[in-house]
């Protein structure tokens, strides 16, 4: 079975193999250096002036940055169901929230963040999305970032690049806090969330807030090679080889083009099939597709052709298919995807099969600049 559904993504046999290996003690000078060696490549990685790492799912990492870095009134981008999280969030805990809402399929714009902070002076912290990938769709995060900082630089800008990370460069220079997760682009075992921060937000944290999520109390310990409480160590074992493959061996770089060339080709092979791409403006995590036969498609793609996408939620339930760009997927593996889908369609007598989506994938993930 080829899974690609946009998380958790295939673990690669060399980091498998590597937390294979008999479990340590995380109080030990042995994994203090494993420590300090992966939280160096994660801050390389993020682009950011430090980074805290937390035993637990993106949500938390969410948590924390709202905790931690919204001290008055949040303002919160909703175009999905991690926009709405963020305000599930705040909520949670006694936070004022403005809340823009869009269709799962459309941008934030950054007229309306702009009017937002102007009839709103005492928000001190934004949240958004990179990737919102309840639709697949892509934030203009960076130019939105820099729009508020021009407006006021106290407010605290924070991203979740949960599916972000590792698929695309990110400009952080107006962001102040980094989510991402360890189950997505870095190819790991759901368990780890991770949090890039700027200065901004190194300043703001001061004395932290809450217990387990307290990014000042992590931040001590992990500033000295270890953790505020017991770290997830085979997983972390496992992020320093992802990491140093990501950057040492391969380079960046060459992990965006390809996850760049790996999307376009998707999503041009099957807009040739006649499917619709659902997002106005698509991230290069996943292809989201829109279709009111999508359940059928994903059973046939699963039982058939031995493919695992993921569906919709909520509103878009049986009607979309997510297949997933992240990490390191072999060409090969990606064209089978769109093949299996063209044949899908066939198979349902939409379409007769003549096996144009694979080599249409191939000429523009090979040929095309």
């Amino acid at each position: 079975m080829l899974l690609f559904t946009p998380g958790p993504t295939p673990v690669p046999e060399r980091i498998r193999q590597v937390m294979a290996a008999p479990t340590i003690h995380h109080r030990t000078p042995e994994f203090t250096k494993i420590f300090k060696e992966t939280r160096s490549m994660l801050i390389e990685l993020l682009d950011m002036k430090d980074a805290v790492i937390f035993a637990s799912t993106g949500t938390g990492a969410m948590e924390a940055c709202v905790t931690n870095l919204c001290k008055s009134k949040a303002l919160i981008v909703n175009a999905g169901k991690f926009g709405e999280r963020f305000v599930k969030i705040a909520k949670a805990f006694d936070k004022e929230v403005v809340e823009l809402q869009y269709d799962w399929n459309t941008a934030a714009k950054k007229d309306d963040v702009i009017e937002a902070i102007r009839q709103n002076p005492d928000i001190d912290a934004f949240f958004i999305q990179i990737c919102e990938s309840s639709g697949g769709l892509r934030h203009p995060v960076e130019d939105i970032a820099q729009a508020i900082k021009a407006i006021d630089p106290k407010i605290t800008v924070v991203a979740d690049g949960i599916t972000a990370v590792g698929v695309e460069p990110i400009d952080t220079t107006h962001i102040d806090a980094l989510i991402t997760g360890s189950q997505k682009a870095l190819m790991l075992p759901p368990g780890l969330a991770m949090v890039g921060l700027s200065s901004h937000a190194l300043a703001k944290i001061g004395d932290g807030v809450g217990f387990y999520f307290n990014m000042a109390a992590e931040l001590k310990k992990q500033r000295e090679g270890t953790t505020a409480y017991t770290a997830a160590t085979t997983l972390i074992i496992g992020l320093r080889e992802v990491l140093t493959i990501l950057l040492k061996e391969i380079g960046m770089d060459e992990i965006y083009d390809q996850t760049d060339r790996r999307a376009t080709a998707t999503r041009v092979a099957l807009e040739g099939l006649g499917l619709q791409i659902y997002p106005q403006k698509p991230a290069n995590a996943m292809t989201a597709v829109y279709d009111e036969d999508a359940e059928n498609i994903r059973k046939i793609l699963k039982n058939r052709y031995g493919v695992q996408v993921a569906g919709g939620q909520d509103h878009l339930k049986g009607k979309l298919i997510r297949i997933n760009h992240m990490g390191l997927i072999e060409p090969y593996e990606a064209a089978w995807v769109v093949d299996s889908m063209e044949k899908a369609l066939s198979d349902l007598g939409r379409i007769e099969y003549r096996g144009e989506a694979n080599r249409v994938f191939n000429n523009i993930y090979y040929f095309e600049e």
